[in-house]
């Protein structure tokens, strides 16, 4: 089994420490490095090109968004998950406007945090739970207020629920049993959603909606 190799950047050690032996007990993953700072983060990604890099936002020297940003500008085909104690959504477009992948909290369950490093391995986008019921609340709210009438460039109704889903982080999967309708029929939405917007996944994706102001940046 080819395993996914990571970089893991905190400057917090024993927090560090207990992820990394975490990761490495895992059959799939294999932490190849770590970095206690922005700096380092960037400079060992450089030398390692790990597939992941989880990255802690509030590290010394460079913050860890320039550092994802930094990474992402070098290395676009490593994907960053930002592990992180804010929930707020500000933070979280920031992270994903500097390239991160995912967004994860300190506080989360082991098992979250595992299918985060693994989804965004797979190239999707995750969003951690309470952060994605805020920014689906909001986004219904603009839905109901018509606030999106303008905001959507062609798309029907069910492609709009399609953006909807996936700009919350479901996976196409996830997506058709929510919509209660075939893989294939996800797909194809997804795909026509894609077509009309000129976009290409759905890192894209989650970024038209917040280019568009589908999603809130107040806080």
């Amino acid at each position: 089994m080819e395993k996914i190799r990571i970089l893991v950047a905190d400057d917090h050690t024993l927090i560090r420490r207990g992820i990394v032996g975490l990761l490495n007990s895992q059959p799939d993953m294999e932490v190849l490095e770590e970095a206690g700072t922005g700096e380092e983060a960037v400079s060992k990604a450089l030398v390692c090109k790990p597939d992941v890099v989880l990255m802690d936002i509030g590290m010394p020297g460079i913050y860890g968004l320039e550092a994802t940003r930094a990474i992402k500008k070098q290395l676009p085909e490593v994907q960053v998950l930002v592990l992180t104690m804010h929930d707020r959504e500000d933070y979280l477009f920031q992270a994903l406007r500097a390239g991160a992948s995912g967004y994860v909290l300190k506080g989360a369950d082991i098992q979250d945090l595992l299918a985060a490093v693994r989804c965004v391995h797979r190239g999707e986008v995750y969003l951690f739970p309470i952060v994605a019921k805020k920014l689906l609340a909001d986004y219904l709210r603009r839905v109901e207020s018509g606030e999106d009438a303008a905001t959507y460039d062609g798309l029907t109704n069910r492609e709009r629920e399609v953006l909807q889903l996936i700009a919350q982080g479901e996976t196409l999967p996830q997506v058709a049993e929510t919509l209660h309708v075939s893989l294939h029929t996800a797909q194809t939405h997804r795909d026509n959603i894609m077509t009309k917007l000129g976009l290409h996944n759905r890192i894209e994706l989650v970024k038209y909606a917040i280019k568009r102001g589908l999603i809130s940046l107040d806080t």
